[in-house]
């Protein structure tokens, strides 16, 4: 078993309601990181997030009015990424995610990422950098930068043509990183039709938008350009490796008709479609990624450790539940506005929670031993001190467990 490592950086209150300014929050990173980098993990995956969260409550349409503080101070992958290989010697760095439809689109993120892999060259740095991109999960962190619906017909196929653009702007990303001379002729069309739909009733309702019961309705793209290649684009392509954030199987065979690219799980993502995920890519998974294997697809998992000193194993699981009753009702009460136990219920069966023997066990028991996890402890904690502590235990005492309980040698 594989063990990566996930940073928020998120500033948000914790459940004291306390909330560190900017600057505490990015130290607090850092000491991690160099923990993280300390202790052998293998990837430290940071979130990317784009915008205020705080500030997209006063729009007309706020996509989580709820949300306290911001969802992630890292608006700047390529540059933190650098920052974190200076600091650090064997941990390789990932994002999870950069949105390719923000900051400028799919070929300004292109140059960002082809550049800091030239940077690692010069610095004569052979680790990798893993490039998890996506749509975004939020869109409001896309909405200026004109992703926003341009017709009648757009606005009433909004939620299926968002994908529909991702795919569009992942061939552009990926081609560019490839090194093609690419223009947008020579990319992917769209053309909607029923099979793009949940429902008839969503079909007949851009029908009716675009006034008329044509089978098919062709969407002007989204980017239009001449021939560009970018620059640099001699970087050694063997130091990138991609990762899509989508759960979309169409969008996982077609990113990878382009080049290798790999896919994210969640920790909420239930098991039957983990293994139909790797089922899907064992027979897409470009080849020029080799075989496919379970470690190809990282998989979030929250952390509640306790192994303080001074309580029983009892005490310390007890301490451990009661930490993630309340970070997981904090989330998703800041998330949509009001609990839902049954999705706090969820998570909380998802996440590892409980003393040293607690967590290796259930690793053992909801992991394949190839998995490669990657372990989110800095979720709504901001004691710092407190995280690296959880940290070590997590790869000086949890993982030689799960080692043993495996009976790996």
């Amino acid at each position: 078993m594989e063990h990566d490592i996930f940073f928020s950086i998120s500033q948000t209150p914790d459940a004291e309601g306390h909330i560190p300014d900017e600057q505490r929050m990015l130290r607090n990173y850092f000491q991690q990181l160099e923990c993280a980098d300390e202790l052998g993990f293998g990837v430290g995956w940071i979130a990317q997030a784009h915008l205020s969260t705080e500030t997209q409550k006063s729009n007309r349409k706020p996509v989580v009015p709820h949300w306290q503080g911001e969802v992630g101070l890292c608006t700047d992958f390529p540059q933190l990424a650098m920052e974190s290989f200076r600091r650090t010697t064997n941990i390789e760095i990932g994002s999870a995610v950069v949105s390719i439809l923000a900051s400028g689109g799919p070929i300004a993120q292109a140059e960002r990422i082809a550049n800091t892999l030239q940077l690692l060259a010069v610095n004569e740095d052979s680790r990798k950098l893993h490039v998890g991109f996506s749509a975004g999960r939020f869109e409001f962190m896309a909405r200026p930068y004109g992703v926003v619906p341009r017709t009648p017909v757009e606005e009433a196929a909004w939620t299926t043509l968002r994908g529909q653009i991702f795919l569009e702007a992942s061939e552009i990303f990926l081609r560019l990183l490839r090194g093609d001379v690419v223009s947008s002729d020579s990319v992917r069309s769209t053309t909607l039709t029923r099979q793009n739909f949940r429902s008839d009733e969503d079909w007949i309702r851009v029908q009716d938008a675009n006034e008329s019961d044509a089978d098919s309705i062709d969407i002007e793209r989204r980017y239009v350009f001449e021939d560009i290649r970018i620059v640099p684009n001699t970087f050694d392509r063997n130091q990138l490796v991609l990762v899509a954030g989508t759960h979309d199987p169409k969008a996982q065979v077609f990113v990878n008709s382009i080049l290798p690219v790999r896919v994210f799980n969640l920790s909420i993502t239930q098991p039957e479609v983990i293994e139909a995920t790797h089922e899907r890519m064992r027979s897409c998974y470009h080849p020029d990624g080799g075989e496919w294997k379970r470690s190809d697809m990282p998989r979030t998992s929250f952390v509640f450790l306790n192994d303080e000193p001074g309580l029983s194993p009892e005490e310390q699981r007890a301490a451990a539940h009661g930490e993630a009753q309340q970070a997981l009702g904090a989330y998703w009460n800041a998330l949509e506005g009001t609990i839902d136990p049954s999705k706090v219920q969820n998570a909380a069966q998802n996440a590892l929670i409980g003393n040293v023997e607690d967590v290796a066990q259930q690793l053992v028991e909801r992991f394949h031993p190839d998995d490669r996890v990657m372990a989110w402890f800095d979720f709504f904690n901001h004691d710092s001190d407190r995280v690296c502590r959880n940290m070590r235990a997590y790869m000086q005492k949890v993982a030689p467990l799960v080692e043993k309980l495996l009976g790996v040698d």
